[in-house]
């Protein structure tokens, strides 16, 4: 478990680890708008220029093992939510935050819809060996959780995190 006391928020870094394709990369460019013990809640712009959405606001709860994202259309609208299974780890040396993509992802659309995307990703990746049995275990708990929570229409409560903020 992190402790956010041991955080930095004025120099925190964050950073995003893929295991496919295999990168590790920093964040430079999103702006920490909350830290807490219990979530990290950024706003961001698109790294490569997108059709569909250009900027968004996140929110890494450190407890769940979930990043929640709102990404928006140009004209500000929401084109959806977007659930990262994530681990995360803080190296105090460096004062960095660094969330692994465990590749599950579920979508939710402004209608309610919602989808289970990537596992394909993940079924690669555990065939390359570039993902450890604990991280699986821990990605397909986390994720049970998060639908567990769409299941009972209770997303409002990560969402919450999000829309407490003007972003």
């Amino acid at each position: 478990m992190i402790s956010m006391n041991a955080m930095d928020p004025n120099s925190l870094k964050l950073y995003r680890r893929r295991l496919l394709p295999q990168e590790c990369l920093l964040l430079k460019d999103d702006e920490i708008i909350h830290i807490d013990d219990e979530k990290v809640i950024t706003r961001w712009q698109t790294i490569n220029p997108k059709t569909a959405f250009d900027h968004g606001a996140s929110c890494y709860f450190l407890k769940e093992g979930i990043k929640v994202s709102k990404f928006y259309r140009s004209d500000n609208s929401l084109l959806y939510w977007y659930c990262d299974i994530v681990e995360y780890e803080y190296l105090k040396d460096d004062n960095s935050l660094i969330a692994t993509d465990l590749l599950a992802d579920v979508v939710i659309y402004p209608d309610g819809r919602y989808k289970v995307v990537d596992l394909d990703e993940l079924a690669e990746v555990m065939e390359k060996n570039l993902i450890s049995k604990e991280q699986v275990e821990t990605c397909l708990r986390n994720l049970h959780n998060l639908l567990s929570l769409l299941y009972r229409d209770k997303f409002d409560k990560l969402q919450a995190a999000l829309n407490d903020f003007s972003l």
